[in-house]
């Protein structure tokens, strides 16, 4: 019996010195042999000669071809590894390989009448993988006499078998009833962006049920924006995978990205480390042209450079940082603490500020815990947000990246407000059992069913337990101090992605005498969890003492029991 672990877990050293992230040996060599012979007889017919891909590939694209193909079993045609997922920068030949990986498929396929099926997100991208594939079979003779063009359908047919491979881009033709068992699926990243795209997959590669040969594989770059949808389910499935966090030996990740300290350190900004994820760096990549471009990039904003840095260097882009971004989204990532759930924040604080914001059905019902830490002085901040389920009709766009922070655990969905409401008030109603609040501080518009339930529990206005964050420019003192804490350490947060994205969708807006923060565009750019953190930094920035209005409140309730 064959036994095998698609886990990578040395690829950190295995790529920056060059070697193969392909884990295994092929399963069956002669079936890698085979496939790979004819793989690397086929013509590159965009490069000037027409050379063949043993003439201009490289090992890494062969011994990734020699996985797939070499884990199909010869004598019950079973694939033994049936997944793959291929991350990599743009410019790697990443279409003209996908084209011949899937024409190599359609040669070597036993199976009759049987269907390979390209999907592509968009026709321009589709066009990309089926001119090549088309061209291949030009540019050689005996091919030409196997294969047959069918342009208008974006159709390659094999003459005797009469298999065919298509090219199907997802945005113009329907993937339904598609039978295919050999898949794919180009541009990942493209279809995280893109609603019902889980179910869209789940569609195209149904055929694999009925038959056992068959395999799908995902190719693609980092996305321009922070990975959402199906390509970050996808994309941190392949690295737990690969890490060996999770025990998958029918999928094989090869991802080419910068290990953790590259990044923490910014050597990918070094153009003696671009290799590291273009490995046909010389090839198909010209380091002339990206050390150009990075020079230019570097003299822009942001916003246009992690765009460049995620298509060609794959560095994943963590917030969408814009020209006019909250200069405290710069510091953001750097000032995460790994495990600060709310219970911690709890028990290392002396006291806490609970700040609001938000509640609309339109909205995210955003809540921020600040926590002053009792040795250090340090802020702690956890951060969760509440939604209706409305929004995910209302808006479309945003509506995979909301359930990726809902799976995330960052953000609870309801279908009746008054259950984010009996949320809130708990967590507000377990810092003050703890003889921790200070002071819960909301936006005050818009927000009288929540006054109303924490005036409940005693945490009111007149018992100094509730107060009105000022709001617009007059949050300027907030926001500047939050920012100076980012910069300086003494702001943790708890790293959550949902805050994260909405600290990439802050837009200051400043005047003559003043700043004011916004959306960066309105409705789909939700900054409600963030202008909750804004509410309760207003009153932890003045030290207040847990507690703090609980004199208050006996002198409160002897008034009430007085009026009665």
């Amino acid at each position: 019996m064959l036994d095998w672990s698609t886990a990578c877990p040395d690829w950190e050293e295995r790529i920056v010195a060059r070697r193969s992230l392909v884990p295994l040996a092929p399963l069956y060599p002669s079936e890698a042999e085979y496939a790979l012979s004819l793989f690397k007889s086929l013509r590159v017919p965009d490069l000037p000669g027409k050379p063949t891909f043993a003439e201009c590939a490289d090992d890494w694209v062969f011994d990734f071809v020699a996985a797939i193909f070499g884990a199909n079993d010869p004598e019950t045609g079973a694939q033994k590894i049936s997944e793959f997922l291929l991350l990599i920068s743009k410019k790697n030949t990443k279409s003209t390989i996908a084209a011949a990986i899937m024409l190599t498929a359609l040669v070597v396929g036993y199976r009759e009448e049987d269907e390979l099926l390209i999907l592509a997100p968009t026709l321009e991208v589709a066009r990309n993988a089926f001119d090549p594939a088309a061209a291949m079979v030009r540019a050689d003779d005996e091919l030409s006499d196997l294969m047959h063009i069918q342009e208008a359908t974006r159709t390659i047919k094999h003459r005797v078998t009469r298999s065919s491979l298509k090219v199907v881009a997802a945005d113009s033709d329907t993937v339904s009833g598609k039978k295919a068992g050999r898949i794919l699926i180009d541009e990942l990243w493209v279809f995280g962006k893109k609603k019902n795209a889980d179910a869209m997959l789940r569609e195209a590669t149904g055929g694999m049920v009925s038959r056992p040969e068959g395999f799908v594989i995902y190719l693609t770059t980092q996305s321009d924006e922070p990975p959402a949808g199906v390509f970050k389910d996808k994309l941190d499935y392949a690295r737990d995978v690969r890490d060996g966090k999770v025990k998958d030996n029918r999928f094989m990740p090869v991802l080419y990205e910068y290990p953790r300290a590259m990044i923490e350190a910014q050597a990918y900004l070094l153009p003696k480390n671009f290799y590291v994820t273009n490995p046909n760096l010389g090839r198909s990549v010209s380091m002339e042209w990206l050390e150009r471009e990075m020079g230019k990039e570097m003299a822009k904003g942001p916003e246009t450079r992690n765009v460049f840095l995620a298509k060609h260097l794959n560095v994943e882009i963590g917030m969408n940082l814009r020209a006019n971004r909250w200069p405290g989204a710069e510091f953001w990532a750097s000032r995460v603490e790994a495990g600060l759930t709310l219970d911690a924040v709890l028990d290392r604080s002396e006291a806490v500020v609970i700040g609001i914001d938000g509640g609309g059905l339109d909205d995210l019902f955003g809540l921020c815990v600040i926590g002053r830490e009792r040795e250090t002085k340090r802020w702690l901040a956890w951060s969760h947000a509440w939604v209706h389920k409305g929004v995910f009709d209302r808006r479309q766009k945003i509506a995979d990246r909301l359930r990726d922070f809902e799976r995330a655990g960052d953000l609870t969905v309801v279908d009746d407000k008054l259950q984010d409401l009996t949320q809130i008030v708990e967590v507000v109603q377990v810092t003050f059992d703890r003889g921790l609040l200070a002071a819960v501080s909301v936006d005050p518009a818009g927000l009288g069913e929540l006054v109303d339930a924490l005036g409940a529990i005693g945490v009111t206005q007149d018992a100094g337990l509730l107060i009105g964050a000022p709001q617009g420019y007059a949050m300027m003192n907030a926001i500047k101090t939050a920012e100076r804490r980012l910069v300086n350490g003494t702001l943790l947060h708890d790293g959550s992605g949902l805050m994260s994205w909405c600290v990439g969708n802050l837009k200051i807006e400043p005047t003559a005498t003043a700043i004011r923060a916004s959306k960066q565009s309105a409705g789909d750019a939700k900054i409600d969890p963030v202008m909750a953190l804004f509410d309760a930094v207003t009153v932890m920035s003045r030290n207040p003492e847990a507690n703090s209005g609980a004199a208050n409140l006996a002198s409160y309730y002897e008034h009430l029991r007085n009026s009665a």
